[in-house]
């Protein structure tokens, strides 16, 4: 009779653990997408799943950027952040299943001869006793407690691994802006170093015709002035270009120090454009993604804390032996066995179940708002970069041109002045122009590079995943974690 009391009561909690789950069901909250980019640029092209940064067709920056994939302390830190809620995530699911255990014990007791009650007349103060026994302990989730923890474990899992991506994302895209501003200092300092030299000649010039009387001492101080201030530039280009090696070095993870040089800023090829729909965001951005994920998982909560308003069913089981004498702990007549179904529910909590409630439900609407913001600042961030990376091009372009036209002009001041016709202030404002006008189209060619770099950041791809691939691994594997 008892077998059978114990085998329905297997069988009857074996069906209410396919029982329904309480809780709001997820479901992805609708997002108003703009139908197109607010710079729809002509040379745009199917290039979002490709490894952007070898169109800048330089070997150099392909390898510090597989040395940063492969050594990167962030991206080690974030693989072992999945590793840490896989496990939760195993952890949790295994709720599902009854826990096993055992225990054995033994003991030597000795009794006292004058206690209450008094040991009759000639017993043994003396006595042992051995147990040994295994033990289960399964609560049934009747009403999906267990099942909505282990869907939020799984959203954590899922998110981990988009955070882990974004740190994939935001590594490249660090590594090629570091270097493509590195190359720009790199030119800016050649400039300075040989608008410095030149000035330097110019400088010896006007010292030997001072000495001769040609010049007046007043021209001399002009072309000193225009000389250190050349000399001046240098130093701080020099620190930027120090700490500019430093900072890929870390990105590298390796010690501060320098960094191997490929092309120069001149000959970098800028990448193509990506081309993309906005709606494409929600698919491709791992911090979208990532969001995505944390409202689910805070949906999931919102059933986990409503399941406390419903009773929990548990079943306990022992099967053992115990015996006051060693060499009886095997016999059958020390089997011992146990079994205990428990039903368990709350009935007055003074708000304690509320407040739980209440809470799961207003990190659910923060995550709903969280993700709106996600979508809205990738919107902002696309077509930053997009706007960005045409108008750069048409400020580039136009340093181009005032370079042009202040080269010019420093040669037909300096031909007027060589014929008498102007003083030297004329060309000392003319080549201070033009010193000026190089660097500035030199960070306008960098701003160029940079922004291109923004817009394959902005818009996300497929290009991430294969990046992915080349970084550490975490050691669980997520899509079989997560469906398991």
């Amino acid at each position: 009779m008892r077998r059978r009391l114990a085998l329905g009561c297997v069988a009857a909690a074996a069906l209410l653990v396919t029982g329904c789950a309480v809780g709001p069901e997820y479901a992805r909250p609708a997002v108003d997408v703009p139908p197109a980019w607010r710079i729809d640029a002509a040379d745009a092209d199917d290039l979002a799943n490709t490894l952007w940064w070898r169109q800048f067709d330089d070997p150099v920056l392909d390898r510090l950027i597989e040395q940063a994939l492969a050594s990167n302390l962030d991206l080690l830190i974030a693989a072992a952040r999945v590793d840490q809620f896989a496990g939760q995530l195993t952890s949790t699911r295994a709720q599902f299943y009854p826990q096993v255990g055992y225990g054995v014990d033994a003991s030597r007791n000795r009794a006292s001869r004058v206690g209450v009650p008094a040991l009759p007349p000639g017993a043994d103060v003396y006595s042992s006793l051995y147990e040994g026994a295994l033990s289960a302990q399964w609560q049934i989730d009747l009403f999906g407690r267990v099942r909505r923890q282990t869907e939020a474990a799984q959203a954590q899992v899922y998110a981990s691994e988009q955070g882990r991506r974004g740190v994939v994302l935001s590594l490249v895209g660090s590594v090629a802006s570091s270097y493509v501003v590195l190359r720009g200092l790199d030119r800016q300092l050649e400039i300075a170093r040989a608008t410095a030299d030149n000035f330097a000649d110019t400088k010896r010039i006007f010292d030997l015709r001072f000495k001769g009387g040609v010049v007046s001492a007043v021209e001399v101080e002009q072309v000193n002035s225009q000389y250190e201030q050349a000399q001046a530039v240098i130093p701080g280009l020099e620190q930027q270009i120090a700490a500019q090696e430093n900072l890929i070095a870390v990105l590298l993870g390796r010690h501060p120090g320098p960094v191997e040089r490929g092309k120069t800023i001149d000959e970098l090829l800028a990448p193509r454009l990506p081309a993309g729909l906005p709606a494409s965001l929600l698919e491709r951005r791992p911090d979208i993604l990532q969001a995505e994920q944390t409202l689910v998982a805070a949906n999931a909560n919102v059933g986990v804390a409503q399941s406390l308003y419903y009773p929990q069913l548990s079943l306990t089981g022992a099967l053992g032996s115990v015996s006051a004498a060693l060499g009886d702990f095997l016999s059958s007549a020390s089997l011992a066995w146990g079994l205990t179904a428990a039903l368990t529910g709350p009935i007055f909590t003074f708000g304690a179940i509320e407040g739980q409630v209440a809470g799961a439900e207003a990190q659910q609407r923060e995550a709903v708002a969280s993700y709106q913001r996600a979508i809205l600042n990738a919107f902002r961030e696309t077509n930053d970069a997009l706007v960005g990376s045409v108008k750069k091009r048409e400020e580039s372009a136009a340093q181009v041109r005032r370079v042009a036209a202040l080269r010019e002009y420093a040669r037909l001041s300096k031909l007027r002045w060589d014929n008498g016709y102007a003083d030297y202030l004329e060309v000392l404002y003319a080549q201070n122009e033009l010193f000026g006008a190089e660097l500035s189209s030199v960070r306008s060619q960098v701003d160029v590079l940079t922004q291109v770099v923004a817009v394959y950041l902005a818009m996300g791809g497929g290009w991430v995943d294969e990046a992915a691939r080349q970084a550490p691994q975490p050691r669980a594997d997520v899509n079989a974690t997560a469906t398991r």
